[in-house]
């Protein structure tokens, strides 16, 4: 399994990766977010929101548990955004509760603290992993889980200008380094 990573420097940063990471996405996508608490999980879905065009503001869901983001039109939006947060959820049960699955097909879902708890809601998946170091930048790490997942972080690593593993490049304005290669983990860590 190849996984990619990037360094960023700021929050805005963060936000900006999500715009470009929301290039990639399609309906019926669903990506996992996870990281400690304060690590820019809900950042990375802001720039989602806005990559995709979504209307309103996009926020941390995790006293409504899950939002549906319409797309806006009037921003070039394609896709719904299903925005939900398991932070509070027991395990998987309540996340099959939630009913995330009946809008999968049509949506990008994002589940922020949804590692060992959402899953099962897609075959396929995107493992997002964010980790803040002390001087307040963020490592991503995508890891991708079946279908065609694979193809598509090489291709997000290529278009940031990689051209094979461990190789560095600039991601865009004011993002840092970005590394690409095998993941030789489960995936948990």
């Amino acid at each position: 399994m190849s996984a990619a990573a990037v360094e960023l420097a700021t929050v805005d940063d963060t936000r900006a990766f999500g715009r470009r990471l929301a290039g990639l996405l399609r309906a019926g996508d669903l990506l996992i977010l996870d990281g400690p608490l304060g690590a820019g999980k809900t950042a990375l879905a802001q720039g989602i929101g806005a990559g995709l065009g979504v209307r309103g503001e996009v926020t941390s869901p995790t006293f409504v548990i899950a939002r549906v983001h319409q797309p806006d039109p009037a921003r070039g939006g394609r896709l719904p955004l299903v925005h939900a947060d398991a932070y509070r959820l027991g395990g998987v049960a309540e996340v099959d509760d939630l009913d995330l699955d009946a809008s999968l097909a049509e949506s990008v879902t994002v589940v922020e603290w949804g590692e060992r708890k959402a899953e099962q809601l897609a075959d396929a998946y995107l493992r997002v992993r964010i980790d803040r170091r002390d001087d307040e930048a963020r490592v991503v790490e995508l890891v991708p889980h079946g279908g065609d997942w694979p193809a598509r972080v090489a291709a997000l690593a290529a278009a940031l200008g990689l051209s094979g593993a461990d190789r560095s490049g600039n991601a865009g304005a004011g993002a840092g380094h970005v590394h690409a290669g095998g993941h030789g983990g489960t995936g948990t860590g």
